[in-house]
């Protein structure tokens, strides 16, 4: 039989706006609208683009005994981050680890004062609920009654202002609660692309109305999953299912940036999560691998599954492109592959595409600079 695909509250507008309508991850969701993907990205580095990210699982982790700090504890006991440190009115990224030290998924968790919002991957939900749900010390609420967006761009803020003049006063990771017509609207200013913009949490009721209220603005234009992917890659962001797996641990993802202190040896909370001895023990001898950019010459693109050699001829493989696309903003092909640690930035290597070897050159990462308001 065939995968009947669920649909967010915004696909009769993704048609009605001309978009190619594709399965992703259990989803019937836009890959592009008729501007084009390479068009679609440039806007949304010059301009806005909105992004329907509905298909995303919205959680919310209450305290059974109205106790922020036993519930944020009891979080660290599966996330490997300073849940506990993290103040009201601001976001985190996180990750699920396996016994083994890989990565379940990734995940961005906000406080909102007496509960935690967890936002998850859409392929990986059910699966990350269910692994919530052994925490006996928290209630855990999946969200089925709210759309998702993503307004990102350097006219972002101006757009959405328009419509909540408040979010002007938020900073990078805030995470508030805000009113529109009457709404209530959970924002935060984070996002997938390297740009400033915000991720906002919308009632079903209302959806597309704020939808279409931000696409009024001229400076804002709908944005598919093909633009979000080239986006994100050019930001050296990874994405879950490709740059990071359970087979592929924080520090080979290079994440280990999101385990701070508190949770390493010698920390105050030191370990206590899935994999911990693997993890900790890796990030303080560093990883063998770990991933690295990649700038293949010429403008053909390298994409995922592509096997990357130290020479022109023989050798065995050294690793394989995780993501790989042509970056819109860079003029240039660009990939991301899980590499030995040790090889210096502007290394030359050779990519095999189509039976022929092509030279790549290490590069660091992100290819973009992050345009975010601190």
């Amino acid at each position: 039989m065939a995968e009947t695909l669920r649909r967010t509250g915004l696909y009769d507008l993704h048609v009605e706006r001309g978009a190619r309508m594709v399965p992703f991850a259990g989803w019937e969701m836009p890959v592009q609208y008729p501007m084009g993907v390479m068009n679609e990205h440039l806007h949304t580095r010059d301009k806005a683009g909105l992004f329907d990210v509905g298909h995303m699982g919205q959680v919310l982790i209450t305290p059974k005994d109205g106790d922020m700090e036993s519930a944020a504890l009891a979080l660290e006991t599966l996330i490997p981050a300073s849940v506990l440190g993290l103040a009201q009115g601001r976001q985190r990224y996180g990750i699920f680890t396996n016994d083994s030290g890989g990565i379940l998924d990734d995940l961005m968790f906000a406080n909102r004062g007496d509960h935690f919002l967890l936002v998850v991957n859409a392929g990986c939900a059910e699966q990350d609920i269910a692994h919530l749900q052994t925490l006996d010390a928290v209630e855990v609420t999946p969200v089925t009654d709210r759309g998702l967006v993503a307004l990102q761009g350097p006219r972002a803020e101006d757009a959405l202002a328009a419509l909540v003049p408040a979010v002007r006063e938020m900073k990078f990771m805030d995470s508030q609660i805000h009113d529109w017509s009457g709404a209530e609207l959970w924002i935060s200013r984070s996002g997938y692309t390297g740009e400033d913009g915000f991720e906002i949490s919308v009632p079903d009721a209302v959806l597309r109305d704020f939808a279409r209220s931000l696409l009024e603005n001229p400076d804002v234009a709908p944005i598919g999953l093909g633009a979000r992917d080239s986006l994100r890659l050019e930001a050296g962001m990874p994405l879950y299912g490709h740059d990071m797996t359970v087979g592929v641990t924080p520090a080979q993802a290079a994440l280990g940036w999101s385990i701070p202190k508190p949770r390493r040896d010698g920390g105050a909370r030191a370990g206590g999560f899935p994999g911990a001895e693997t993890v900790l023990k890796e990030l303080a001898d560093g990883p063998a691998k770990t991933r690295r950019g990649l700038r293949p010459e010429g403008r053909a693109p390298i994409r995922e599954g592509v096997q990357i050699f130290a020479e022109e001829t023989g050798g065995e493989a050294l690793g394989q492109v995780c993501s790989g696309s042509f970056g819109p903003s860079v003029g240039g092909p660009v990939a991301m592959a899980i590499l030995d640690a040790s090889m210096p930035d502007g290394a030359k290597l050779w990519a095999e595409l189509r039976g022929k070897r092509v030279p790549v050159i290490l590069s660091e990462l992100p290819f973009v600079t992050p345009s975010y308001k601190r």
